[in-house]
């Protein structure tokens, strides 16, 4: 059963909650050093996710790895981060990550 108050996978929890600190969630950014281009996501830990990335475990990049991390953002909730990443991906979040020299 995922967490209550952010919906984390049983796996997840232990990191999840810690005494009165909540969770942070992850919206990032990483260029792929083979084709140039950007993948945006979400995710509880960082580290974890990106070494997935690198990995080539993540169906949708494992065709464009080696990655560099350009960018992160951090949030106080799930929605928050989902909400954000959606955001990068529309036309206004790449002008925003061009404005900042991202790509």
């Amino acid at each position: 059963m995922p967490c209550p108050h952010c919906y984390a996978s049983p796996q997840e929890i232990q990191r999840c909650r810690r005494g009165d600190r909540r969770a942070m969630f992850y919206t990032y950014v990483l260029k792929s050093k083979k084709d140039g281009k950007l993948y945006v996501g979400w995710t509880l830990d960082l580290k974890k996710r990106i070494a997935k990335h690198e990995k080539g475990l993540v169906e949708s990049t494992k065709n464009r790895k080696p990655f560099q991390l350009v960018y992160y953002e951090a949030c106080l909730d799930r929605e928050s981060a989902i909400k954000r990443e959606k955001q990068l991906k529309s036309g206004f979040g790449r002008a925003y990550l061009k404005r900042r020299k991202i790509y």
